[in-house]
């Protein structure tokens, strides 16, 4: 009886917490940031491990550029749950994203974490596309000095193309851009379109042509094919 008592009192307050919880997930759904803040803020001094919670705040102080509150929150669902490989992705993309805005030295001390943290993803998720992504970049983006190599941008792509033949060939044609091997590009975005046949695929082919290769009348022409096939 006494138990039933208490999570009678209770039951208002476990509704007004899960309805703003709710609230705030709507807003941030809709892309109102920072409306979105306060509810999640409020309902977090009531509930400090909500992990979803947590998260989302993370991703709006990233939206909002807040690379240290962000890192703060980020560190926070490492803690609460260190098997969850998506945290450390995106631990590892907002910290790059701070060392892209100081000075380089202090980014330099930075980048060993950055890549850990995305190694750390596909360790705990051997699946994990996104952060196979972020170290394709990555090793694209670094001088060779420092970490950057084209060789283990190629040993991701291959890796995703075992899990997703799509990205792997968009993956694959994004280091040829990058290296202005236009020609191989245009033949990887090709294969990427045979497959997926996504919105994404003819753009990177149209983007290629138009602004790589100098041939708007084949960007146009892709875009045109894009545009009949969804017909």
């Amino acid at each position: 009886m006494k138990e039933s008592l208490i999570i009678f009192l209770l039951f208002p307050l476990l509704i007004l917490g899960q309805t703003n919880f709710e609230k705030g997930e709507k807003l941030f759904k809709e892309a109102k940031f920072d409306q979105a803040q306060p509810v999640f803020e409020s309902f977090l001094k009531s509930n400090p491990s909500h992990l979803k919670t947590i998260e989302y705040l993370g991703d709006i102080a990233g939206q909002n550029k807040s690379w240290d509150k962000s890192i703060s929150y980020y560190e926070k669902l490492k803690i609460l749950k260190p098997a969850e490989a998506n945290y450390y992705y995106k631990y590892g993309g907002v910290l790059g994203m701070k060392a892209g805005s100081v000075n380089k030295f202090k980014a330099l001390a930075m980048i060993g974490e950055v890549r850990s943290s995305f190694e750390k993803a596909i360790v705990l998720n051997p699946k994990h596309i996104e952060a196979r992504w972020a170290l394709i970049e990555l090793n694209l983006q670094l001088p060779g000095i420092v970490g950057g190599s084209e060789s283990k941008a190629i040993k991701y792509s291959t890796e995703l193309r075992e899990l997703s033949p799509v990205d792997g060939y968009l993956s694959r044609g994004h280091i040829d851009e990058y290296f202005n091997r236009y020609t191989d590009a245009e033949q990887q975005y090709k294969r990427a379109i045979l497959i997926g046949g996504s919105k994404v695929c003819y753009q990177k082919l149209a983007d290629l042509y138009k602004n790589k290769m100098k041939e708007p009348d084949k960007a146009n022409k892709v875009l045109e094919e894009y545009k009949n096939r969804k017909q």
